[in-house]
């Protein structure tokens, strides 16, 4: 992208929720209609971001299938695992992702944009993990480009976000040890990250983090407590629109865009009888 980077993300697409379904399952199409609408935009991101989840079971031909569906893409594509993959599955699909010390993590240089992809999955649990030989990683990284603008993918968001069910520990000693390996390097501009299935604004250690809504059905939005022992009838899943994001990196800033992809009816567009306002509107750039 000229005069910038441009990142496209899609995360927690669970592909083979629905198995015997092959590419009518429900979350297959809407990856495949995801991808669409990003691949159908004017300007064509520098490297998409797969940010974990991308099986519902780990399952092989899942991974095909998603192998597939990613060969229509014009750029280059990062795959990092969520809590529902499994790393050997995947590297078998995409062998050339690459690895460290068995985890899938590694380092991109776009533009003037560094990329790290970091592994967060423990196939023992749900939530995340980062464990000493990831946070090693992580150090080294960081410290050998502390002067170029750094931007970190992970699937689980180290804070707690407020939905009880999906929420881990407030004192994990995972979120300890992430936070402490990022705090202090101030060419981090940013963490992305998914698992929530929801969108989500937070901060690390004063460093800005987002979440990206999923292509799998949304998370429902409740804050209140819940009690695992008491079923309340509370919303848990429901089939919100999916959505990608777009992170811009230009002029030292990075915005963050999130797009649901679904039947809207266009409203507007710039057509002769709108010149005059945009003329207007670009006029007070002066």
């Amino acid at each position: 992208m000229n005069n910038g980077v441009l990142i496209a993300q899609i995360t927690d697409t669970h592909v083979g929720f629905e198995p015997e379904a092959e590419d009518e399952e429900f979350n297959f199409v809407r990856f495949r209609e995801v991808l669409e609408h990003l691949l159908a935009q004017s300007t064509r991101p520098d490297m998409l971001v797969l940010s974990g989840d991308i099986t519902d079971g780990g399952q092989r031909e899942c991974y095909e299938r998603v192998r597939r569906l990613l060969a229509t893409c014009p750029f280059p594509v990062a795959i990092i695992p969520g809590n529902h993959d499994n790393r050997e599955e995947l590297l078998r699909a995409f062998p050339d992702c690459p690895t460290e010390n068995g985890f899938v993590q590694y380092a991109r240089q776009i533009g003037e944009l560094r990329v790290l992809c970091l592994d967060s999955f423990d196939p023992e649990r749900h939530g995340g993990a980062f464990c000493d030989v990831r946070a090693a990683w992580l150090e080294r990284e960081l410290n050998s480009h502390r002067d170029t603008p750094t931007l970190i993918f992970m699937h689980h968001p180290p804070v707690v976000a407020g939905i009880d069910w999906m929420d881990p520990r407030p004192e994990e000693p995972w979120f300890r040890r992430f936070h402490e390996t990022v705090a202090g390097h101030r060419q981090i501009v940013a963490i992305e990250a998914g698992h929530l299935h929801r969108p989500l604004h937070s901060s690390v250690v004063g460093i800005p983090l987002s979440v990206t809504p999923a292509v799998a059905p949304a998370v429902s939005l409740d804050l209140s407590p819940m009690d695992a022992e008491h079923a309340d009838g509370r919303a848990i899943v429901a089939t919100e629109p999916p959505f990608y994001s777009l992170h811009l990196w230009r002029g030292g800033v990075l915005a963050s865009h999130f797009q649901p992809v679904g039947p809207w009816q266009t409203l507007a567009r710039f057509d002769k009888t709108l010149e005059p306002m945009m003329r207007g509107l670009f006029g007070e750039r002066h």
